[in-house]
């Protein structure tokens, strides 16, 4: 790929950016770890994956503005479009677009090719460790979700089996459940020496927030008074 083709995909990443948890920062290390990922595997096709890792999360505005959207297939649409008005073979713009719209967790639309496994687990190991903690939280304070949801018994909940949204229910949901999902050795190996920094956070954060409850509300209910 010439830097003349590279700073023509990076600027159109980064006129789409617009959410600080899927940032253009977040774009480069993607393509970062999907380039150290890339040398541990052959016959990688640089040119698909690099532009698959720089235009992956450009459909996200439109997925935040409209929930019912998925990002990876208004992203996928949108980076074919453009590939092909800019004269790029529109074989190569579907490998792109192919790559884009498989990055997201689905089931039953799994990575094919290597440059689309290469692109999910890059994008998935942004979402391990601290990092992946710290971008969930950020995430949380943008569409105002809270850290954690009560008991009926006005504990605090772990998120295991919370149907309202919360950073414990993420954790448990998702952030937890990350580290046997990846498709390439090199990106679970990665994945694990992270895993540990996140399972800290969460138990400590855990910790300190039931401690402060069960402590608080037994203050609590030592100085109240019946009328």
């Amino acid at each position: 790929m010439t830097r003349e083709t590279y700073s023509l995909l990076e600027n159109y990443m980064l006129s789409c950016m617009d959410d600080s948890a899927h940032d253009k920062e977040h774009v480069y290390r993607v393509l970062y770890y999907a380039l150290e990922i890339a040398e541990t595997l052959k016959d990688v096709d640089y040119d698909v994956l690099i532009a698959a890792c720089l235009l992956h999360d450009i459909g996200r505005k439109e997925q935040f503005e409209n929930p019912a959207l998925c990002h990876a297939a208004v992203g996928s649409e949108k980076a074919f479009l453009f590939l092909t008005e800019h004269g790029f073979d529109p074989e190569y713009a579907e490998q792109v677009r192919q790559c884009i719209k498989t990055h997201r967790y689905r089931e039953n639309n799994q990575p094919q090719s290597p440059e689309a496994k290469i692109l999910f687990d890059a994008d998935k190991l942004d979402v391990t460790g601290a990092m992946g903690i710290a971008r969930t939280l950020i995430y949380k304070g943008i569409v105002s979700e809270p850290l954690y949801s009560l008991l009926p018994d006005g504990t605090v909940s772990d998120g295991a089996g919370d149907d309202a949204p919360s950073f414990f229910q993420e954790y448990k949901y998702k952030l937890e459940h990350l580290y046997d999902r990846f498709y390439t050795e090199k990106a679970a190996s990665l994945a694990e020496e992270r895993r540990q920094a996140a399972v800290c956070f969460y138990q400590s954060l855990y910790r300190e927030a039931a401690s402060s409850y069960r402590s608080g509300q037994r203050a609590l209910a030592g100085l109240l008074e019946d009328p």
